[in-house]
């Protein structure tokens, strides 16, 4: 069978996880990377041993050397960049948050639909082993109803990353859309989406919410209390809570140890990941891309859309609004 042949747009930290991840995947090869420099272009391709090395994210996406695109850049170029691959027949792989609002992300499913590729967002930690153990073991019953969860995904910027995008509103930065969207997700795995009320507060940064805060009532009464931060730091973990008992999660919306607490007593249980955690979503999207789908089974489009309106609500809540919120930002 014939590898699947990537090329990365971006030459960011994310860039270089995909480019060690995919080394550790059968059925994938790194073949080409855009920059928007050569000299960009030429020091990422030289560290891993990129044959194609492009100036431009155009002239990938017009050469004929990948079949699939990774989207690395900031939030606000992940659709001008999908689009742009999507158009010239390429399948993309989407770093999150796909897009920074529910418009954004309706144009590029559209998008993929009218090209017939596939499109992904790359929420890789969906498909890591302790999600998907996590998930069995809920199912089965472990921790009874799950009638909680608590997720904090809260990170403090050095002094000298002040000027990171994350930290930009032009750019859709803010801890909800960057790192928030991880809790949103976890809360949707083991909750559902049959939200009854939304709670939110934040403080801000540069027109940015620098730190957030997001309670989550449901229909059935369960409750998801969520936070995610740029500028403060807290304990990066999670709880899921149920009648028959409870788990403790480092890392929580991608956790390599689960540890239950139920009446039977403590039990710990090791879920490593393959490589650095990327492994899995590289070789699920390969699969889905094989076997002709439109859309990830476990990613559908309708989840990520579901997701993306939610952090639309939060912002309205907290008071966030981007550029490409106002009408006719699109065009």
């Amino acid at each position: 069978m014939e590898k699947l042949r990537f090329g990365i747009v971006g030459t960011g930290t994310i860039a270089h996880r995909f480019a060690n991840a995919i080394r550790n995947t059968e059925g994938a090869v790194l073949t080409a990377v855009a920059s928007r420099t050569q000299e960009g272009a030429q020091r990422f391709g030289d560290e891993f041993n990129i044959p194609h090395r492009f100036s431009s994210y155009e002239a990938m996406a017009q050469s004929d050397v990948i079949d699939a695109a990774y989207i690395a850049v900031p939030h606000s170029g992940h659709i001008g960049c999908s689009m742009l691959m999507m158009e010239h027949g390429k399948h993309v792989l989407c770093e999150k948050p796909m897009a920074i609002n529910r418009g954004e992300a309706e144009r590029m499913f559209a998008c993929a639909e009218r090209n017939h590729v596939l499109l992904t967002e790359a929420m890789w930690a969906r498909l890591v082993p302790g999600t998907v153990k996590m998930l069995e073991l809920v199912q089965e019953g472990v921790l009874g109803e799950i009638r909680a969860v608590e997720g904090k995904f809260c990170y403090s910027m050095d002094e000298d990353e002040m000027d990171h995008h994350v930290l930009k509103n032009e750019n859709g930065g803010g801890s909800l859309l960057d790192v928030g969207c991880y809790g949103l997700n976890f809360a949707s795995w083991y909750l559902g989406d049959e939200i009854e009320h939304i709670s939110a507060e934040a403080d801000f940064y540069n027109g940015t919410d620098s730190h957030a805060c997001v309670l989550l009532k449901y229909k059935n009464g369960a409750i998801a209390d969520l936070s995610s931060a740029t500028l403060v730091r807290k304990p990066n973990e999670g709880y899921l809570y149920g009648t028959k008992g409870f788990a403790y999660l480092k890392r929580f919306y991608a956790p390599q140890e689960i540890v239950l607490e139920t009446e039977g007593g403590r039990q710990t249980i090791p879920v490593p990941y393959a490589g650095n955690g990327f492994e899995e979503q590289i070789g699920h999207f390969c699969d889905c891309v094989r076997d002709g789908l439109a859309e990830s089974p476990l990613i559908p489009h309708a989840h990520t859309l579901k997701i993306i309106s939610l952090t639309d609500r939060i912002r309205q809540l907290i008071g966030v609004k981007y550029p490409q919120d106002a009408p006719g930002a699109e065009d």
